[in-house]
């Protein structure tokens, strides 16, 4: 599923952001990154994501060599993926329903298709009594469940979820850290940055911590238990 093999990143500012990074993640697995601001996870997303290049190494997720994917085929390689964002990212003046339909327009996503996905997806995350709502009418909880069904919507394999309770009140984010074992639960992988340890600690999930560039631990609940 995702397998980075001596990776490093240098930046034209001279940062390393990664040095000699090795990681391997299942198809299936629920995976916390942790590590300290300034640490490389910002740059471990923009990897898997093929927003940037290594400087060095190999990076092979869902099947492809991120290294030697063509730019023309990214939007493609994107589509395999959901991807949840701190800042939600939703459109204003766009109802909860048409946030989440978006998506699957966007890739020419038959109707009748969209009209049977989107309340779908929106009665998984608990949503389907907001579907007419404009996102301003929404707590920040409720934003992120829309974030996280838009996402969900094209039935990606992996999830990249960076800090998606950064913006959301603590009693919120377990809530949001559930949903997304139960979406893991379905075979769904999940990838989530984060900084709250006391989240992490609360499930029983790999964790993956970096600092400056290093991989330093990867074991169950990493020892926040």
């Amino acid at each position: 599923m995702i397998e980075f093999v001596n990776v490093s990143k240098v930046y034209k500012t001279g940062t390393h952001a990664l040095n000699n990074f090795n990681v391997s993640i299942d198809r299936g697995e629920f995976v916390f990154v942790v590590g300290p601001s300034g640490a490389g996870k910002s740059t471990f997303i923009k990897l898997l994501m093929s927003e940037e290049k290594p400087s060095s190494g190999e990076i092979y997720v869902n099947g492809q060599n991120l290294v030697r994917l063509k730019r023309r085929k990214i939007p493609y390689f994107r589509r395999t993926l959901g991807v949840v964002f701190q800042d939600f990212r939703l459109i204003p003046n766009m109802t909860v329903y048409d946030n989440v339909a978006f998506a699957l327009r966007v890739t020419n996503v038959p109707s009748k298709e969209i009209r049977s996905r989107v309340p779908y997806i929106l009665s998984l995350v608990g949503l389907s009594n907001k579907a007419k709502s404009l996102p301003e009418h929404l707590s920040g909880g409720e934003q992120q469940r829309v974030a996280l069904a838009r996402a969900l919507v094209n039935n990606p394999s992996l999830i990249i979820a960076d800090e998606p309770t950064g913006n959301i009140d603590p009693e919120l984010s377990f809530e949001i850290v559930d949903l997304l074992s139960e979406i893991n639960k379905c075979g769904t992988t999940i990838v989530m940055v984060t900084h709250e340890h006391d989240l992490v600690s609360e499930f029983n999930h790999r964790v993956i911590t970096i600092d400056h560039g290093t991989l330093v631990s990867d074991d169950w609940n990493g020892g926040y238990r």
